[in-house]
């Protein structure tokens, strides 16, 4: 059975093992250390305090988690966020990545956020650390690249790039509605 749910500060655990595994292994994420336990939940906290942080667990094991956070700390982008996801090394591949997306962009959307926005780590070549894998699942869903930072990122002793990607998922007005807050399932002011 597959259930999506907002994340719980008790599921950090399980979220910095299925992270870990992308600091160690992957040039995913340019982090070199696995964070501690404390600073994970310090980070899951400053991002529930304004956006959905959620999960998805089959037969009751997290196998993924996906949030979002501000794109650019300034009250004018506050119509906008990036989007960040995280599945278990032996879930990819399952459906999974797109229904945590899925469930992120709906409460976004309620949210009022119009613009989302990836950071994603592109290599030159495709190597052992890193393919075009997360780029192409972006892509599928919908976003498209707009930037590309030449070898901003070294990490295994090789440099790599860096691409963002944009989905619009709402209509820009010139009289915008402020962003509401996610708390929970509801949204505030």
């Amino acid at each position: 059975m597959i259930n999506i749910r907002n994340a719980e500060i008790t599921d950090a655990e399980r979220l910095v093992e299925i992270y870990g595994y992308y600091v160690k292994n992957t040039a995913i994420t340019f982090e070199y250390d696995i964070p501690s336990l404390t600073e994970f939940r310090q980070r899951m906290e400053q991002t529930m305090r304004r956006y959905p942080y959620i999960v998805i667990e089959q037969d009751g094991v997290i196998q993924g988690y996906a949030y979002a956070g501000a794109f650019v700390g300034r009250a004018a982008y506050d119509w906008s966020c990036e989007v960040t996801v995280y599945l278990d090394k032996d879930t990819r591949k399952h459906g999974m990545g797109r229904r945590l997306y899925e469930a992120l962009e709906e409460k976004l959307r309620k949210m009022g956020i119009l613009n989302l926005y990836a950071c994603i780590a592109y290599p030159e070549t495709e190597d052992e650390y890193l393919t075009t894998n997360s780029a192409d699942f972006h892509a599928h869903l919908g976003y498209t690249k707009v930037g590309k930072f030449q070898k901003c990122g070294y990490k295994f002793g090789r440099w790599y790039n860096m691409i963002w990607m944009e989905k619009l998922i709402g209509e820009h007005k010139n009289q915008q509605a402020p962003v509401l807050r996610f708390t929970e399932e509801s949204y505030e002011r």
